[in-house]
């Protein structure tokens, strides 16, 4: 049995090598790629995969948010979340109606799942039944047990000329990538940190705060000093950092700030 299969994540090497991984194996059809949740609440509708693979961070949905809007609009969904988080959370929410794979994936973690998803697809084929399909009540476990993984304020280490500066993380205003440096600011500083990719500082980050609104800029929404209307209806941030810069939001994170803030 192929196993249809959609790959969702916004950064294109994680995609490529997820991809390449899943290529090798016999029983698995890569029918499509989606750089976001929103590409991907599409790509799922229209094609109705067998296996979804979903980044937990993206930005304009996250792969939370996408699995709650499948729920929402009754799409049956076998879900696979993607993650960066550490191993001990992971196996805190582990539950038989959905699996995960920890960033960097490896080639066994991969098969298992996939011999777990192959087992459901026969099972659901014999008994007609979608009860292992993901419930609203797992999600929610979920979402509580990430979020509560995520609530601490884990101090970051920004280089600042020949200084090594603790920040604590409510402090930070923005970080942004920018020639393969990540920047970041608060109220009076701003220097680099250590943090190879945005992914792997906003996993440190409490998601209900630092939002991706930009593939290359991760803001505090508590730190916005003003919303200044753009082209297409989309808004450039003014931030209160010491010099106010300017982050462009998305098109995808658009409605997110405007429900957010009533806009």
């Amino acid at each position: 049995m192929q196993i249809r299969t959609v790959v969702v994540d916004d950064e294109q090497p994680a995609r490529n090598e997820l991809c390449f991984q899943l290529e090798q194996l016999d029983n698995v059809e890569i029918i499509g790629q989606a750089c976001d949740g929103i590409q991907a609440l599409e790509l799922i509708e229209s094609l109705k995969p067998d296996l979804a693979l979903l980044d937990v961070q993206m930005p304009g949905l996250t792969g939370f948010e996408v699995a709650r809007e499948l729920l929402g609009r009754n799409i049956r969904a076998r879900i696979v979340f993607v993650t960066a988080y550490d191993q001990y959370a992971i196996e805190a929410f582990e539950i038989n109606a959905v699996d995960y794979l920890l960033k960097p994936v490896e080639p066994g973690r991969l098969s298992q799942m996939l011999t777990r998803v192959n087992c459901l697809l026969k099972a659901e084929e014999q008994e007609g039944s979608s009860s292992k399909t993901l419930q609203a009540d797992d999600l929610e476990r979920i979402v509580k047990l990430i979020a509560k993984q995520n609530s601490r304020s884990d101090p970051i280490v920004v280089k600042v000329g020949k200084r090594l500066i603790i920040v604590q993380s409510n402090e930070i205003v923005f970080a942004s990538l920018s020639d393969d440096i990540i920047r970041v600011a608060t109220g009076n500083l701003s220097g680099s940190s250590n943090y190879r990719t945005l992914d792997e500082l906003q996993s440190q980050l409490d998601p209900a705060v630092f939002w991706r609104v930009h593939r290359s800029h991760l803001v505090n929404i508590n730190k916005i000093k003003e919303i200044v209307p753009w082209l297409s209806r989309n808004y450039i941030l003014k931030m209160a950092d010491q010099t106010g810069t300017e982050i462009p939001v998305s098109r995808a994170q658009t409605k997110r700030l405007r429900e957010h803030l009533s806009l």
